[in-house]
């Protein structure tokens, strides 16, 4: 079931961004009286799912879901049709008309991209407004997770002041902000010192096995028993049971609980928990690892958050014009992160290109239950992403075609068709190795991670 829910989303989401992206060409073709002979959802290579022929454009939907296409008639595309070029152009081919007419069309899809994210944000930005948990209200600092962040000097009780210098207001955005930063300025006992992060924090993180960043510091909530392990925790805890103090050392955090029982390999120890609002001394003997043998919550919902006082969570609602520029903000931060994660891809020492991921990885994004609030987000994402992607100067993308209609505009000189089918084709191989390499990194990682 949990498989069928993000399948649906995955595919849900896919197709509709394709259908508008590809109604972003379809339309302005249509307005400049170009013809369109085909609208297919995903590629129908050899045989389609589904077609229909209305007027002169044949509808359809084909069987291999990398994509979708419009076939405008006079133009070098993906298709490589070039037979109709052999020909006289004629006055409802794209090879007839203006060339700012043409660029228009080229320019379609990623315009519907960007509007799309935009008009995404905002409807978020007034039916859920804001949630967050401002950086200030961490008193204890933060719960450093990845071992890696370890190794480069973070520590758990940390506070992040600044990350390259700039203040970062709400701990929501922490996260990223590391993944894309060079210096973190932490407060560590009361003084301000600098971290450098490694320059390929990105390379790392994308060969360790799951796990989080960092966290919010949260209590030891028993929430089940590890069967293997030879400890009495089973026959004394309860779950819901929340552990306050270890030999009489206050545990007020998880991690406190974990650095506490490591100094008691194999040994009894005295365990108070809170169950049901009254404490409990227990005794609970760990075992060669100083472990107890106990699951715990370490993500808890913002509900839950709320219920216990851990943290002050701020929530902002918005009105519908107040939602507009909130929205639009939002959106161009987005593009801005996403230009900053291409510029580290692109620089081989960061080894950021280690985790380019194809459609596995985007498979992944979506949860395992429905919410639509999580799909909306990630759906403007991937449109901002297409939109980004398609705009790049390769042959075969929209912004290949871009580049050589700003060259025509400019120069007065159109390329030829030969040396367009030649730049197509060579984008095409182009992109096929991106896509191999991506959709590579995949199989990769499920295998060796």
């Amino acid at each position: 079931m949990d498989i069928l829910i993000k399948l649906s989303q995955f595919l849900l989401s896919l197709s509709f961004l394709i259908i508008l992206h590809e109604l972003g060409h379809f339309i302005p073709a249509k307005l400049f009286k170009t013809r369109v002979e085909k609208f297919y959802l995903f590629f129908d290579v050899k045989f389609s799912l589904f077609k229909k022929k209305i007027g002169e454009t044949v509808y359809g939907i084909g069987w291999l879901p990398l994509g979708g296409y419009v076939k405008i008639a006079g133009m070098v595309d993906e298709s490589m049709d070039t037979e109709q070029l052999k020909s006289e152009p004629q006055p409802w081919e794209f090879r007839s008309k203006p060339a700012w007419q043409r660029l228009i069309i080229m320019l379609g899809g990623v315009i519907v991209n960007f509007v799309l994210a935009f008009v995404i944000f905002i409807g978020m930005t007034y039916f859920y407004g804001d949630s967050y948990i401002s950086n200030n209200d961490l008193k204890d600092g933060i719960w450093v997770q990845n071992p890696i962040l370890l190794d480069a000097g973070l520590k758990t009780g940390d506070k992040i002041v600044a990350i390259d210098g700039k203040e970062i207001p709400h701990y929501n955005d922490l996260g990223y902000a590391i993944m894309m930063g060079h210096n973190v300025t932490v407060e560590r006992g009361g003084e301000k010192e600098e971290i450098q992060l490694p320059v390929n924090l990105l390379g790392q993180l994308s060969e360790t096995k799951g796990g989080g960043l960092i966290g919010l510091r949260v209590p030891f909530i028993v929430v089940g028993f590890v069967d293997d392990i030879q400890t009495n925790a089973a026959e004394v805890l309860k779950e819901k049971d929340i552990i306050k103090s270890i030999n009489g050392v206050p545990t007020k955090y998880f991690d406190e609980v974990q650095q506490e029982t490591l100094k008691y390999k194999g040994q009894e120890i005295t365990v108070v928990v809170d169950r049901n609002g009254k404490e409990v001394a227990l005794t609970i003997k760990t075992d060669e690892n100083g472990k107890m043998g106990v699951y715990n919550a370490p993500g808890l919902t913002i509900e839950t958050i709320q219920k216990m006082n851990l943290y002050n969570i701020s929530q902002e609602h918005y009105t519908l014009a107040q939602s507009i520029p909130v929205g639009i903000e939002k959106g161009i931060d987005k593009i801005g992160g996403y230009l900053q994660q291409l510029k580290k891809i692109v620089k081989p020492e960061t080894g950021a290109y280690k985790g380019v991921g194809g459609f596995k990885a985007i498979y992944d994004i979506f949860p395992s239950v429905w919410s639509w609030e999580y799909f909306w987000n990630v759906t403007a994402l991937l449109s901002i992403m297409l939109g980004v992607m398609n705009l790049l100067p390769i042959p075969a993308l929209d912004g290949g075609h871009v580049m050589f209609l700003l060259y025509e505009m400019i120069s007065g000189r159109k390329p030829s068709d030969k040396f367009l089918e030649n730049a197509q084709m060579i984008g095409f191989f182009l992109l096929i190795a991106l896509m191999l390499f991506a959709n590579g990194n995949d199989i990769y990682k499920a295998i060796f991670n």
